[in-house]
Protein backbone atom coordinates (compact mmCIF):
# COMPACT_ATOMS: atom_id res chain seq x y z
CA UNK A 1 0.00 0.00 0.00
CA UNK A 2 2.54 2.79 0.83
CA UNK A 3 4.26 1.54 -2.43
CA UNK A 4 1.24 2.59 -4.25
CA UNK A 5 0.41 5.85 -2.17
CA UNK A 6 4.40 6.81 -3.47
CA UNK A 7 3.17 6.19 -6.78
CA UNK A 8 0.71 8.06 -6.62
CA UNK A 9 2.22 11.43 -5.17
CA UNK A 10 5.17 10.91 -8.23
CA UNK A 11 2.54 10.89 -10.69
CA UNK A 12 0.61 13.55 -9.17
CA UNK A 13 3.86 15.74 -8.95
CA UNK A 14 4.50 15.29 -12.50
CA UNK A 15 1.26 15.87 -13.46
CA UNK A 16 1.67 19.10 -11.80
CA UNK A 17 4.90 19.85 -13.45
CA UNK A 18 4.05 19.22 -16.59
CA UNK A 19 0.78 21.95 -16.14
CA UNK A 20 3.18 24.28 -14.95
CA UNK A 21 5.71 23.96 -17.67
CA UNK A 22 2.78 24.40 -19.98
CA UNK A 23 1.38 27.17 -18.60
CA UNK A 24 4.92 29.09 -18.17
CA UNK A 25 5.42 28.11 -22.29
CA UNK A 26 2.10 29.75 -22.87
CA UNK A 27 2.74 32.31 -21.57
CA UNK A 28 5.76 32.88 -22.72
CA UNK A 29 5.08 32.29 -26.26
CA UNK A 30 1.55 34.08 -25.99
CA UNK A 31 2.74 37.43 -24.42
CA UNK A 32 6.45 37.89 -23.92
CA UNK A 33 8.55 38.58 -27.43
CA UNK A 34 11.74 39.42 -27.76
CA UNK A 35 13.17 42.84 -28.05
CA UNK A 36 15.09 43.01 -31.06
CA UNK A 37 17.28 46.11 -31.17
CA UNK A 38 19.21 46.90 -34.62
CA UNK A 39 20.37 50.60 -35.11
CA UNK A 40 17.99 52.19 -37.07
CA UNK A 41 19.15 55.39 -39.35
CA UNK A 42 16.70 58.19 -39.00
CA UNK A 43 17.47 60.73 -42.22
CA UNK A 44 15.31 63.95 -42.42
CA UNK A 45 17.12 65.61 -45.49
CA UNK A 46 14.26 64.75 -47.63
CA UNK A 47 10.98 65.49 -45.14
CA UNK A 48 9.27 69.00 -46.36
CA UNK A 49 6.15 70.18 -44.24
CA UNK A 50 3.22 71.05 -46.46
CA UNK A 51 3.20 74.39 -48.58
CA UNK A 52 -0.34 75.19 -45.78
CA UNK A 53 2.93 75.16 -43.06
CA UNK A 54 5.88 75.63 -44.46
CA UNK A 55 8.15 78.78 -43.52
CA UNK A 56 8.00 80.71 -40.67
CA UNK A 57 5.43 80.17 -37.59
CA UNK A 58 4.82 77.98 -34.58
CA UNK A 59 7.14 75.33 -33.90
CA UNK A 60 5.98 72.33 -35.40
CA UNK A 61 6.01 68.73 -34.38
CA UNK A 62 5.10 65.92 -36.85
CA UNK A 63 4.17 62.47 -35.36
CA UNK A 64 4.78 59.43 -37.34
CA UNK A 65 2.61 56.46 -36.49
CA UNK A 66 1.68 53.60 -37.73
CA UNK A 67 -1.31 51.93 -35.32
CA UNK A 68 -0.74 48.20 -35.65
CA UNK A 69 3.15 49.21 -34.30
CA UNK A 70 3.19 47.77 -30.49
CA UNK A 71 6.18 50.05 -30.18
CA UNK A 72 3.41 53.17 -29.59
CA UNK A 73 1.72 51.69 -26.45
CA UNK A 74 4.64 53.88 -24.43
CA UNK A 75 5.37 56.22 -26.86
CA UNK A 76 1.51 57.71 -27.07
CA UNK A 77 1.53 58.07 -22.80
CA UNK A 78 5.04 60.34 -23.50
CA UNK A 79 3.52 62.05 -26.55
CA UNK A 80 0.44 63.32 -24.44
CA UNK A 81 2.82 64.86 -21.48
CA UNK A 82 4.58 66.21 -24.49
CA UNK A 83 1.39 68.00 -25.60
CA UNK A 84 -0.24 68.55 -22.32
CA UNK A 85 3.79 70.85 -21.45
CA UNK A 86 4.68 72.66 -24.56
CA UNK A 87 1.38 72.95 -26.73
CA UNK A 88 0.32 75.74 -23.82
CA UNK A 89 3.97 77.41 -25.26
CA UNK A 90 2.89 77.36 -28.72
CA UNK A 91 3.99 74.11 -30.06
CA UNK A 92 1.42 73.14 -32.30
CA UNK A 93 1.28 69.06 -32.66
CA UNK A 94 0.51 67.16 -36.17
CA UNK A 95 0.38 63.50 -36.79
CA UNK A 96 1.04 61.72 -40.29
CA UNK A 97 -0.63 57.88 -39.65
CA UNK A 98 1.28 55.39 -42.03
CA UNK A 99 0.14 55.01 -45.55
CA UNK A 100 -2.86 52.06 -46.09
CA UNK A 101 -2.97 51.49 -41.57
CA UNK A 102 -5.99 52.32 -39.95
CA UNK A 103 -6.84 52.78 -36.21
CA UNK A 104 -7.71 56.32 -34.11
CA UNK A 105 -5.32 57.65 -31.60
CA UNK A 106 -6.17 57.54 -27.83
CA UNK A 107 -8.28 60.41 -26.56
CA UNK A 108 -5.73 62.38 -25.17
CA UNK A 109 -4.27 62.73 -28.78
CA UNK A 110 -7.07 63.37 -30.48
CA UNK A 111 -6.15 66.87 -30.47
CA UNK A 112 -3.36 66.32 -33.13
CA UNK A 113 -4.08 68.04 -36.34
CA UNK A 114 -3.91 65.30 -39.18
CA UNK A 115 -1.77 65.99 -42.05
CA UNK A 116 -1.32 64.52 -45.61
CA UNK A 117 1.48 62.56 -46.21
CA UNK A 118 3.95 64.76 -45.96
CA UNK A 119 6.66 65.41 -48.83
CA UNK A 120 9.89 62.48 -48.29
CA UNK A 121 8.04 60.91 -45.61
CA UNK A 122 7.59 57.53 -47.82
CA UNK A 123 11.35 57.19 -47.30
CA UNK A 124 11.39 57.71 -43.77
CA UNK A 125 12.44 53.74 -41.99
CA UNK A 126 10.94 53.33 -39.02
CA UNK A 127 7.99 54.59 -36.79
CA UNK A 128 7.49 56.18 -34.21
CA UNK A 129 9.51 59.27 -35.13
CA UNK A 130 9.39 62.41 -35.03
CA UNK A 131 10.04 65.78 -36.83
CA UNK A 132 10.04 69.09 -35.00
CA UNK A 133 10.37 71.99 -37.62
CA UNK A 134 12.10 75.50 -35.67
CA UNK A 135 10.31 78.87 -35.78
CA UNK A 136 11.43 79.69 -39.23
CA UNK A 137 10.26 76.62 -40.98
CA UNK A 138 13.87 74.68 -40.97
CA UNK A 139 14.14 71.22 -39.62
CA UNK A 140 15.53 71.26 -36.64
CA UNK A 141 15.30 67.25 -35.11
CA UNK A 142 13.99 63.74 -37.35
CA UNK A 143 14.37 60.40 -35.35
CA UNK A 144 13.42 58.81 -32.70
CA UNK A 145 11.35 59.36 -29.50
CA UNK A 146 14.25 58.01 -27.30
CA UNK A 147 16.42 55.11 -27.82
CA UNK A 148 15.90 51.80 -26.00
CA UNK A 149 12.95 50.08 -25.07
CA UNK A 150 10.78 52.19 -23.68
CA UNK A 151 10.14 56.08 -24.14
CA UNK A 152 9.68 58.68 -20.91
CA UNK A 153 10.72 62.18 -20.36
CA UNK A 154 14.13 60.43 -18.90
CA UNK A 155 15.17 59.13 -22.00
CA UNK A 156 13.49 61.52 -24.44
CA UNK A 157 15.06 63.67 -26.80
CA UNK A 158 12.53 65.81 -27.53
CA UNK A 159 12.21 67.63 -24.60
CA UNK A 160 15.57 68.80 -24.81
CA UNK A 161 15.16 70.14 -28.27
CA UNK A 162 11.63 71.78 -27.58
CA UNK A 163 13.36 73.52 -24.79
CA UNK A 164 16.44 74.94 -26.95
CA UNK A 165 14.15 76.24 -29.67
CA UNK A 166 11.77 77.65 -27.43
CA UNK A 167 15.02 79.34 -25.56
CA UNK A 168 15.94 80.27 -29.45
CA UNK A 169 18.84 78.57 -29.65
CA UNK A 170 19.17 76.83 -32.89
CA UNK A 171 19.32 73.41 -33.19
CA UNK A 172 20.57 70.90 -36.16
CA UNK A 173 19.84 67.17 -35.52
CA UNK A 174 17.67 65.96 -39.09
CA UNK A 175 20.20 62.58 -39.24
CA UNK A 176 20.00 60.47 -36.20
CA UNK A 177 21.42 56.78 -35.39
CA UNK A 178 19.64 54.95 -32.86
CA UNK A 179 18.40 52.09 -31.08
CA UNK A 180 14.93 51.12 -29.69
CA UNK A 181 11.70 49.79 -30.47
CA UNK A 182 10.44 50.58 -33.92
CA UNK A 183 8.47 49.38 -36.75
CA UNK A 184 9.27 49.50 -40.50
CA UNK A 185 7.67 52.30 -42.05
CA UNK A 186 7.60 51.19 -46.04
CA UNK A 187 5.33 48.10 -47.28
Amino acid sequence: MPIRKTLLTILALLLCGAALWWAYASFQARYLRPFDNPATLFEGGQLRLPPELAGPGPIRVVHFWDPACPCNVGNQQHLGELVEHFAPQGVSFHVEQKPGSNGQLPANLAGLEPLPQLPGSERIPASPAVAIWDRNGRLAYFGPYSEGAVCNASNSFVEPILKALLDGRSVDASNTLAQGCYCPWAG
